[in-house]
């Protein structure tokens, strides 16, 4: 790996920054495909993403048909992948990415150039840290997110607190307290915001099973400590503040994808994504670049970006042959609604509207009950009942959407229905 970018410029097919469960399937996907050079570059000493840190099951179901723990399912992708004929280069940082389909990279080696017929986007997802959540206090350790305690304890063999108070009740949350239960570490309790665990059910009972007390409609104010956390401040829906003794905050989910190399470059990005502006093939504003799994939006589990790197792979193979229509008379989806978070994708282009994604995925704000409107210039289009709540999927079908459509926009409105 360090002589193949010492410096000089590399021509290759189809270049995937990032290597994680995305990543990784879509290479592996244009290889069966038969592009004949595919390269993951992935800035970790390791390729696999998340899953690496993840000592848990179960991961692998919906790729391998059995359950497998993280690092188990990642070692297995790596192995998928590098047996098609990837190649994985890591600790390899994009720098730069030019228009047309040029990375300027850093290797040990030093500096290189890379041009790629295509690339893909496949950075994932990371947690929002304590700085951009605006939570005041002191400055002690023992303050991290998730994925530096899963860090800590399964790749640094390190017990970074005894008793942490864990911020946050999304899926990640809960993989958090098998992490501490690995570790043998016993959280002091859960707070959750809102008035309902952000997860899915069953997953609020584990935190009883667990002995995690779950406390509801409460929200972390103040972090007291010197050196160390000592004490958490919480306060209740009703305003009234309590202390709770504890030596660590553990800052679950609120996911946002790891589009800096995308803010940073020419690229159009989507300020309630977070992530690229994409059409239903994935394909971003510059037509050499495309992007896949958890960078498109925050935030999916690793059977679902994988599925997506696959299906981006197969896309990116037909793009390279001619089989994906070039750009042309598109639709713009546009959430109206301030409680629709997000819609992705962006653009429908209309000459091939039936390849590519098949549905439009929203997220919601808040838990309510009404109808979202598809709304074009001439009148609603589409419409449906439904209840929604926060960090939940919901998928609208886009040939529902965009038949008969001639271009223009689309505006996306959801009505709550009175209570």
């Amino acid at each position: 790996m360090a002589d193949l970018f010492s410096g000089r410029q590399e021509k290759i097919d189809v270049a995937i920054i990032g290597g994680g469960p995305a990543g990784l399937s879509a290479a592996t996907e244009l290889k069966r495909r038969s592009v004949r050079r595919v390269c993951v570059l992935e800035r970790e000493p390791h390729a696999g993403g998340i899953p690496r840190h993840c000592g848990h099951p179960p991961f692998g179901m919906r790729e391998f048909k059995r359950i497998y723990t993280g690092p188990h399912y990642a070692k297995r992708l790596v192995e998928t992948a590098q047996a098609a004929g990837v190649e994985i280069h890591t600790s390899t940082s994009v720098v730069e990415a030019r228009r047309g389909g040029e990375l300027l990279i850093t290797t040990s080696a030093g500096p290189g150039i890379i041009r790629a017929r295509r690339i893909i986007y496949a950075t994932g997802v990371r947690e929002t840290p304590r700085s951009a959540r605006l939570i005041s206090g002191a400055r002690p350790l023992g303050v991290m997110n998730t994925g530096a305690l899963q860090s800590m304890v399964y790749l640094k063999n390190c017990k970074p607190f005894e008793r942490p108070l864990i911020v946050g009740t999304e899926l990640v949350s809960f993989s958090a307290i098998m992490t501490c239960r690995h570790a043998r570490i016993k959280p002091v309790a859960m707070i959750e915001a809102r008035g309902h665990v952000t997860a899915r059910w069953p997953s609020s009972l584990y935190a009883r099973l667990a002995g995690v007390p779950l406390h509801l409609n409460t929200r972390l104010i103040d972090i007291e400590g010197k050196t160390r956390v000592s004490a958490a401040v919480v306060e209740n829906a009703q305003g009234e503040p309590r202390t709770i003794e504890c030596d660590g905050i553990l800052l679950t989910g609120q996911f946002t994808p790891e589009a800096s190399l995308a803010r940073c470059g020419h690229l159009d990005i989507d300020t309630r994504t977070g992530g690229p502006v994409v059409d239903q093939f994935g394909r971003c504003s510059d037509p050499a670049y495309f992007a896949t799994g958890n960078v498109l939006r925050p935030v999916e589990t690793a059977g679902w970006s994988w599925n997506e790197g696959r299906q981006t792979g197969r896309l990116v193979a037909d793009d390279l042959a001619g089989r994906l229509p070039a750009e042309g008379e598109e639709v713009e989806i546009s959430p109206n609604s301030g409680l629709i978070r997000f819609a992705m994708p962006q653009r429908i282009i209309l000459a091939d509207s039936e390849q590519g994604m098949e549905n439009l995925q929203l997220r919601f704000s808040k838990t309510t009950t009404g109808t979202l409107e598809a709304v074009n210039g001439k009148g609603t289009i589409w419409h449906r009942k439904m209840s929604v709540h926060p960090e939940r999927r919901v998928l609208v079908p886009l040939r529902d959407l965009v038949h008969g459509a001639k271009g223009g926009q689309i505006n996306l409105n959801f009505k709550e229905t009175a209570s």
